[in-house]
């Protein structure tokens, strides 16, 4: 997917990704830009050093951040932990068929669905089934006890089809604006 468009509009902007380079058509200068690099890079990197970098002083960029937390283009900050690290080097992605698709049925498996750790990303999906699960697990016998005790457990499943990911050829978390 080379392209996605936001076409949520807040404040009446709109915004359009690139795989390596973040346009923007709307208020968002080159400095906010800048910005916005330098904290998808480091989010704890001190006020006066990013100031320095975008060649401003500490107000103006407190005053942009602010702005662009308002906006709701910056929606938070985190600590990014390394799965790897951790240990949860089995990645699973799932095909879940749900039994019921009505609007209930859906706010109850979304509900239950968040309650499980171990799904690292859900999505409802337009196609052949209902939604496509990241689960992260340790080994393969991890990922079986997630699947017995949790998932098969959950409201209105029909089946599931499970893949396991052999090798991340690419994975990202927006690391480039």
């Amino acid at each position: 997917m080379d392209d996605v468009t936001n076409s949520s509009h807040c404040c009446s902007h709109s915004k359009h990704f690139q795989r390596d380079l973040w346009t923007v058509d709307d208020g968002l200068d080159a400095t906010n830009v800048k910005i916005l690099r330098e904290l998808v890079a480091n989010a704890r990197i001190p006020i006066t050093e990013l100031a320095r970098k975008v060649g401003l002083s500490k107000t103006p960029v407190a005053l942009r951040i602010k702005q662009m937390e308002e906006m709701g283009l910056i929606t938070g900050y985190r600590a990014i932990l390394s799965p790897l690290k951790l240990g949860l080097t089995h990645v699973t992605y799932v095909e879940v068929r749900l039994s019921d698709t009505r609007q209930k049925a859906l706010e109850q498996f979304n509900a239950a669905i968040r309650a499980i750790p171990e799904v690292e990303e859900c999505y409802m999906i337009a196609g052949g089934f209902d939604y496509l699960l990241k689960v992260r697990s340790q080994d393969m016998a991890g990922y079986r006890r997630i699947m017995a005790e949790k998932i098969s457990t959950l409201p209105h499943l029909s089946a599931t089809t499970s893949y396991v990911s052999m090798e991340a050829v690419v994975e990202q978390n927006w690391t480039e604006v």
